[in-house]
């Protein structure tokens, strides 16, 4: 992987990791992050070793403290949508076609929040907080945060976290349904990886197919998901893995998924 200045990218195993280093802005995002993101995200794209993503901010006290506010100033309507018409972190992360798992430690708000709402999974730490704050700001977010945030957890709950720009405390996004798991501080990092790696073992032809048909779901009417699923579901059974997991499962063993 090249060098990034704003993130570091390193592989353990299936597993890679993808953190956001910028950690005396609070890893907030700015043009760079987005930049070197999408790229990292081309390299692994293509990367056969690499079968789930974890995404995470360095330090204790951030994930991703939102956007580098300063690069607001002086922007107009047009300049700002150019911005955003170009390929964003937001919605590279959204159709990368393998598991993205956010590994939220502290702050998760505005940018921070749309980042994780664009990933698959999202486990946080004990002491992690969200929030969409933009309307402190006299604007409202830009990165998929309304449109992702109401899909995942309804419309009134999304509608009071944009409208007030109230903060939320992890017990809070996992109850109502933000978030996956929480764990405490110590246990983030392990309990992630151990999740990732899990995720990490199966047919990578059938994880990626499964991640198509859920985000599907979610973005058509069900008789559309529905024959959508079956069209899915039928390719798999074109695959060596398919053909290994069912004799591993009849042997009695453990499958070995090769991708193919």
């Amino acid at each position: 992987m090249p060098q990034y200045e704003t993130i570091t990218v390193e592989k353990r195993g299936k597993v890679a990791v993808m953190t956001i280093n910028r950690p005396d802005k609070l890893n907030a995002l700015n043009s760079k992050v987005h930049s070197e993101g999408v790229a990292a995200l081309e390299e692994l794209r293509v990367d056969d070793e690499t079968r789930v993503l974890v995404i995470t901010g360095s330090g204790e006290r951030s994930f991703i403290a939102g956007a580098d506010i300063g690069e607001f100033a002086g922007k107009t309507p047009v300049t700002q949508r150019a911005t955003f018409q170009e390929k964003t972190l937001f919605n590279t992360i959204d159709s990368f076609p393998k598991p993205v798992i956010a590994m939220i430690n502290g702050f998760c708000l505005g940018g921070g929040n749309e980042l994780a709402l664009a990933c698959d999974l999202r486990i946080c730490s004990e002491n992690a907080k969200f929030s969409q704050p933009e309307i402190n700001l006299g604007i409202m977010p830009g990165g998929g945060g309304t449109q992702r945030l109401t899909r995942l957890i309804g419309e009134g709950r999304s509608m009071e976290i944009m409208l007030t720009g109230d903060m939320i405390d992890a017990e809070t996004a996992y109850r109502f349904g933000l978030v996956n798991h929480v764990h405490t501080s110590a246990e983030l990092e392990a309990k992630t990886l151990e999740l990732a790696e899990k995720i990490a073992d199966k047919s990578p032809i059938a994880l990626q197919l499964c991640k198509e048909a859920v985000k599907f779901a979610s973005r058509s009417n069900l008789d559309e998901g529905l024959r959508r699923e079956v069209d899915l579901f039928a390719i798999c059974f074109s695959t060596e893995d398919k053909e290994e997991g069912v004799a591993a499962f009849l042997e009695k063993r453990k499958p070995v998924f090769k991708g193919r």
